[in-house]
């Protein structure tokens, strides 16, 4: 347990920064697996118009430092491939 004003205040800063980016995270894993759907039911229309949005929710979450860039993009990097094996 903190003792101190500032371990405090950290303690607080910390909790916040969790709920962040577990929310971003979240948001995340649920566009990628609707898209994961769209691709085992090998239903390329559908893959292809929720790509865009997974991409930029993956390029948003690496940015706000919820994932690592480069966990981004190799992600990106698998997805793009997965929709692009369905053409």
């Amino acid at each position: 347990m903190a003792n101190n004003p500032s371990a405090i205040k950290r303690n607080r800063q910390a909790i916040g920064r969790r709920l962040k980016n577990r929310s971003q995270r979240s948001r995340m894993r649920t566009s990628i697996k609707t898209l994961r759907q769209a691709i085992d039911s090998g239903d390329a229309k559908t893959a292809r118009e929720l790509l865009p949005e997974a991409l930029r929710l993956v390029d948003t979450t690496a940015q706000k430092g919820a994932i690592h860039r480069n966990a981004a993009a190799r992600t990106k990097s698998r997805l793009v491939l997965a929709v692009g094996k369905l053409s």
